[in-house]
């Protein structure tokens, strides 16, 4: 695992690294200065368009159980390091070598990997600067939050391939835009530009590409500034409220609204928040 450390504005050669076969597919960036707190996992399977293959998915594994337990992180940006594409979706070379059987526990293994991005604890956020089809959607489904370029593609167009949505795409859509609007872009394999993608819900912001062909990453980053200040134990705790909330009855969601708000009334952070309110400054949050 390549692990780098870089201050607030990213050096070109940095944002576009990327390895070509036998080096590592997945790189893990902590930003420093002002951006401390972020964490960004950079895709980097440059001769494969970051398409879903072993090695990638195991390194893309590997990276998300550490970031889950650095209590340090308290936003996490996936972006590509590769021009053009965020995720080209499954490595159909690879997967024309497997068995059926072999096939099967591949998906299984995708659907574990897009849960388990799905349950980190704290914001994450996809930057999808090119395309993102099929399981590349599919993992930027597993986000919190996406921002995209307008000049981004995205689809889940696995019905094209003689296939259907299988990490997750065709439950986790229908929430964001609408059970009638999922299906007909499942059925059809459409793809959307980022701006279509942002009038029907799929990602929360689109912006213009710019000439480093990396204004979603850049706009993802000020995004997660945004959330930065806040305090870390309420923000996962708002983010388990929602994401557990979502999936049962009204009641039970406030259950589990109560349980979550529970969690936070005996943290440092809500005493400094009601603090910094009263003598009229910023509060300053240590996650504890």
């Amino acid at each position: 695992m390549l692990l780098l450390r870089v201050g607030r504005a990213l050096p070109r050669a940095v944002r576009r690294l990327s390895s070509g076969p036998g080096g590592p597919e997945i790189r893990v960036t902590h930003l420093q200065g002002s951006n401390a707190g972020i964490v960004e996992i950079g895709m980097c399977r440059a001769h494969a368009r970051n398409s879903l293959g072993k090695l990638f998915v195991n390194e893309f594994f590997q990276t998300v159980e550490r970031v889950r337990h650095d209590s340090s992180v308290r936003v996490v940006v996936i972006r590509s390091d590769v021009q053009g594409v965020f995720c080209a979706g499954a490595d159909l070379k690879e997967r024309s070598r497997m068995n059926n059987t072999e096939v099967s526990h591949f998906v299984q293994r995708l659907r574990s990997l897009m849960s388990e991005i799905a349950a980190l604890p704290m914001p994450t956020i996809a930057a999808v600067d090119g395309y993102a089809l099929g399981g590349g959607l599919e993992l930027a489904l597993a986000c919190d939050l996406r921002v995209a370029a307008s000049s981004a593609k995205l689809g889940l167009i696995e019905t094209t391939r003689g296939l259907l949505p299988g990490a997750g795409g065709s439950q986790r859509l229908p929430r964001l835009v609408g059970i009638g609007l999922a299906k007909e872009l499942i059925f059809t394999g459409r793809q959307l530009d980022g701006e279509q993608a942002q009038r029907v819900g799929l990602v929360n912001d689109a912006v213009p590409q710019n000439e480093e062909g990396d204004a979603a990453y850049r706009r993802a980053v000020e995004l997660a500034q945004e959330i930065l200040p806040q305090a870390p134990v309420a923000v996962r705790m708002a983010k388990l409220a929602v994401n557990k909330g979502i999936e049962v009855d009204i009641a039970s969601g406030m259950s589990i609204e109560g349980m979550c708000y529970g969690q936070v009334i005996p943290t440092k952070d809500r005493l400094e928040g009601m603090a910094a309110f009263i003598e009229k400054r910023h509060p300053q949050y240590t996650g504890e």
